[in-house]
């Protein structure tokens, strides 16, 4: 699938950003954060195609096992709108189900092992 400009947001809105990927390969990664929060990821993206364009004082960063992956969330909503990678630390991955006009539940999606990649164990 090709890649396009898309435009996303958290539930509430305070995070506003924009997006140049395409939306497949849909990924979920079986991970203890990603098994538990659910979101549908997008292929992997250059920092430079993701543009956070209203809220980044709203964004809270979450880091865990290595520290090395940034997981971001908005602090009034709780909705992760997008992540920086771990094993590729310049690139990043969207929730697909804030863009706008892309129906997560509409995508195929293979399973991607980050818990394989844990240092701590049940991670």
């Amino acid at each position: 699938m090709s890649e396009s400009l898309l435009h996303g947001s958290c539930h509430c809105g305070a995070v506003k950003f924009e997006v140049r990927t395409a939306v497949a390969p849909a990924t979920r990664c079986n991970c203890s954060l990603c098994r538990r929060k659910g979101a549908l990821m997008s292929p992997m993206v250059a920092a430079a195609d993701l543009q956070v364009v209203e809220g980044a004082d709203a964004l809270s960063l979450y880091q865990f096992n290595t520290q090395v992956a940034k997981h971001y969330f908005c602090r009034h909503c709780g909705i992760y709108p997008f992540h920086q990678t771990r094993m590729h630390p310049d690139l990043w991955r969207v929730n697909l189900g804030c863009l706008d006009g892309v129906d997560p539940y509409a995508l195929e999606a293979g399973v991607s092992n980050g818990a394989s990649l844990s240092v701590v164990e049940d991670a």
